[in-house]
């Protein structure tokens, strides 16, 4: 995986340590791999400090009741707006992080049909297009919470297939079909607005 540097820091340095940060789960998604880069470059050291929610707004709401320091929201996340907007939060900065590699995956021995049933979150969709192999095209696409959860739907064999992330794929035990490649993105961190300012 290639990382590019590229911070933007607001508060990260003179805000509140980060001592748990909170993003969308379940584990395997892009948003777990991008906390887990947070916390390397900037956590308390020591084991990860990463709670994983089942959306965003379940995260911000673990932030508002102090269960997690910061929040991780990758900026292709359709409702982002609304942490910015929440006078309850603070933009505490963002940073460049590439995610794992995306591909098309399978459940092993499920045998795909020419027109598929492919599970993924809303934000990679056009990546289905370009990442399908020719030999397959779209009967319907599933939309799914994250990235797992998608590979998920591919393993209980809901879907035929999934786009989906490495670190997702391997945790249900999918294979690709697909070549893949990752995403550059940008993940913004929220913490709490200081009641003073």
């Amino acid at each position: 995986m290639i990382q590019t540097a590229g911070w933007i820091d607001t508060a990260l340095s003179s805000g509140p340590e980060i001592e748990a940060i909170g993003t969308l789960g379940p584990a395997g998604t892009s948003s777990e791999q991008a906390a887990l880069y947070l916390w390397a470059d900037r956590g308390l050291g020591g084991p990860p400090g990463i709670r994983l929610y089942g959306t965003y707004e379940e995260a911000g709401t673990a932030l508002r009741e102090g269960a997690v320091s910061h929040v991780v929201i990758a900026n292709a996340y359709a409702s982002v707006h609304s942490f910015y907007m929440d006078p309850s939060l603070r933009f505490a900065g963002a940073f460049l992080f590439d995610t794992p590699d995306y591909g098309i995956a399978v459940s092993p021995g499920h045998r795909i049909p020419d027109a598929a049933r492919i599970a993924t979150h809303p934000a990679p969709v056009a990546l289905v297009r370009e990442l399908l192999p020719d030999a397959y095209s779209v009967a319907e696409i599933r939309f799914a919470t994250s990235t797992s959860a998608a590979a998920g739907q591919a393993r209980r064999r809901e879907t035929d297939l999934a786009l989906t992330t490495r670190p997702a794929a391997k945790a249900h035990a999918l294979e690709f079909i697909s070549r893949t490649r990752p995403i550059r993105m940008l993940w913004s961190v929220f913490t709490l607005a200081d009641p003073d300012s």
